[in-house]
Formats: structure tokens, sequence, C-alpha cells
């Protein structure tokens, strides 16, 4: 047994402290030639088990220096072996709260020594890590600059599998901006780039999940929904932890259907999740039509629906849309009603509800004018459509194409 052996499997049983010290003694040992071999898989142990220790204490910084203390003994091994063991000791970041920054400050000087050494496809993979880091922490301009560059290098490399992930971390950059055009357009080469390879299910679950959200963000539930679907089929037959938030996106497509659909076979085991309570408690608020019912769910659950981006904006458009039935069955019987009547009615502040009622004639939603001055609302009946003009200008049309056609004839005839 080699004495780097011996020494993992002292750390085996030895208190954190020890063992940190051990590990690192390995780490630095060197190790004659003709045990070279073993020294490097000892090695490489003792990086492992060092991350895994620094992982269990929660030590970011820790973690930290092993990855940046692992570049002399990644350039004595192969370059797939290397790209593997980062992405390893990377992982370990994710079981550490509030490391982001620390990942995204390793993960920026790993890019830097992966260009010197020449390392292209490690670049990359670390590179399209460090885009979805800073999509987590909306940091979209830096996001869109190392797309840009990594979609260039890409394009001549002309790897499929890693262009349709990077286009779709593009679509959802772009949608993060609130840019929806380019956002489908990436989506777009996202699939157009995945139809000439062999897909892995877990990407086509996040090219589904992507486009059923750009489809609930133009309100076309119906199609959102059906990929939604897709997606969460897809995660549930994997395990993956995803597939919740899919079903969570479905359950919000068809809000009065939330009891139908938690009573399919897959759905059953996530049923009497908070989450999944939350989801209900909102359905049933917008059944009731009550506003002051879908606040309180939103008081009440806040943790649950704030985190999420998608949620929050079917939220802000479920809300909306509430208060608008709100107000319209509330001033349906008058012609003239008072503001501060119908904001104490709807159970809002007079400023909220007279921008909405603006927005509302402004959308042609009902006919009216407000009063500020007196503080009213004026409420018309719906003008009837007079097709009188239209028929005007059909018949002008026509005289002028045959006034056009008399003059062809005249000019010939002369």
């Amino acid at each position: 047994m080699s004495n780097n052996q011996a020494l993992l499997d002292e750390a085996k049983n030895a208190n954190p402290e020890r063992a940190e010290e051990i590990y690192k003694q390995i780490l630095v040992s060197s190790a004659s030639t003709s045990e070279r071999d073993q020294g490097l898989r000892d090695q490489e142990n003792a990086m492992i088990k060092l991350a895994e220790l620094y992982r269990d204490q929660k030590n970011a910084q820790g973690l930290a220096e092993v990855i940046t203390l692992s570049r002399s003994f990644m350039s004595s091994t192969a370059k797939a072996k290397t790209a593997k063991l980062i992405r390893t000791l990377l992982n370990y970041f994710n079981d550490i709260p509030n490391s982001r920054q620390v990942q995204i400050d390793v993960l920026l000087d790993n890019i830097d020594w992966s260009n010197r050494e020449k390392r292209i496809f490690l670049k990359h993979s670390l590179e399209i890590r460090l885009v979805s880091l800073q999509l987590e922490a909306s940091q979209f301009k830096a996001a869109l600059t190392r797309i840009d560059t990594l979609l260039t290098e890409l394009k001549k490399l002309d790897d499929k599998m890693i262009l349709t992930e990077v286009h779709l971390l593009e679509s959802r950059v772009y949608r993060g901006i609130g840019n929806l055009a380019k956002a489908k357009a990436a989506l777009t080469s996202a699939r157009t780039a995945a139809n000439s390879i062999y897909c892995p299910p877990h990407l086509q679950a996040a090219l589904d999940l992507q486009s059923g959200i750009l489809h609930a963000e133009d309100k076309d539930y119906t199609t959102a929904y059906s990929y939604f679907y897709e997606t969460f089929e897809n995660m549930s037959s994997q395990d993956d932890p995803n597939a919740l938030n899919a079903l969570k996106y479905m359950l919000l497509c068809k809000p009065e259907d939330v009891t139908a659909l938690l009573s399919i076979k897959l759905a059953v085991k996530y049923a009497q999740l908070r989450e999944i309570e939350c989801m209900r408690a909102i359905a049933l608020a917008h059944q009731h039509r009550n506003l002051a019912e879908f606040e309180k769910v939103l008081r009440d659950y806040k943790d649950e629906l704030s985190s999420d981006p998608t949620i929050r904006s079917h939220l802000a458009a479920l809300y909306d849309t509430l208060l608008e039935q709100n107000l319209l069955r509330i001033i349906e019987p008058y012609s003239v009603v008072e503001v501060d009547y119908v904001a104490k009615q709807v159970g809002q502040g007079r400023q909220d509800v007279e921008a909405k009622l603006s927005q509302m004639i402004l959308d042609k939603v009902f006919y009216g004018v407000l009063d500020q001055g007196r503080g009213r609302l004026l409420v018309f009946d719906e003008p009837e459509v007079d097709d009188t003009y239209g028929a005007a200008i059909d018949t002008l049309e026509q005289v002028g194409k045959v006034v056009e056609s008399l003059y062809a004839k005249t000019v010939k005839i002369a």
C-alpha cells in the first residue's frame, strides 16, 4: 500500500480539520516515476474528498481554492478526464447556499485558464455554465455578450448539441429582458439545430418548456398547456425535480381544471405539496372571481409564488383579468358612476382603479369617459357600426378603376 493510500484511509476516520490537512498534503506530494499513475489517482481521490468536505461545511471559498489547485493535476491528465473532474467539482457548489458570485468568479478564472491552455471544449462547457448563472443573477447584458462570442466560435466548429444549448440560453435571456421577438427567433434556431441531431430527453424537455413559456407570454394558454404537459411527462419519466415547475405552469394555464389535472397518474405524487396547494388556492379564487381572496392567496403563499418569474407573469395576467371582470360587473348597470364607489367595491385604491379604467377605455373594452374633475366615470352604449363611409370609399375606388380604364383606352385610340 502506498503512503498516499494510507493517508486517505486515515482521513476517512479523522476529524474535519485533520482530514483537510491530509488531503492538502496528498495534493502537494509528488510520486516517483514508477508510481506516477497511482500517485495521480490518489491525488484525484484527495481532491474530490477535499471538495466534498468543503461542500459539507458550506465553504464556497474553500471549494473555489480546490478548483484552482486542481490545475497542476489537470495538466498531467487527459483533456476528457479534466473536463469531467472540473464539472464534478463545480457541481458541489449547488449544495452551498449563496455561492453564486463565488462560482461566477471561479468560472471566469477557469475560462481564462482554458483559453490559455487551448482547451476549447472545456472552455465552451464552462462558458455555458457561466451564462446560466448570469441568467439566474439577472446579468442579462453580460450573458448576451458571452453568448454572441460563443455562437461565433460554435458555428465554426459546427457542434449542433452545444449550439442547441446556447440558442436555448439565448432565448431565455431575451425573454428575461422582455424581448419576446428575439426570444422566439433564438428558440427557432435551437429547434433547427436540435432537429439535425439526436436530442437527449432532458434537452428536448427544456426546449418544450421554453416554448410553453413563450406561448404563455403571448396569452396562448392552450398551446402553452400542451407544451407544458409534454415537458411534465418527459421530466417525470426521468424523475427530474423540475417536473414540479412544469406541473405548476400547466395548472396556471387551466385554473378551471386544477382538480381534474391533479388526478392524473403522474401528478398524484405532487398533489399534497405546498407548491401545489397554492395553485389550488389561486384556481379557487379565480373561479370565485374574488379579488380579495386572490390577494390573500398571494400574501399567504408569497415565497412560493414570487420566486419564479414565469409564475409571477401568469399571476399578473390572471389578476389583471380578474380586476377587469370585476370592474365591468360593477359599472354595467350605470351610465354615470363615481370612481370612489367603484374603487370601494373592488377594494382597490382610487389611482389604481382610474389607471385600469383608462386602459380599458383605450383598449375599447367598454365605451366611456373619465371625468377626473368630478371624479366620475361616464359610460356610453356601444356605438352602432355605420358602414356608410366604408361603402363610399369602396365606390370611389371602383370609380377610380373605371376612370383609369377609360383613360388607357383613349390613349390607345389617340
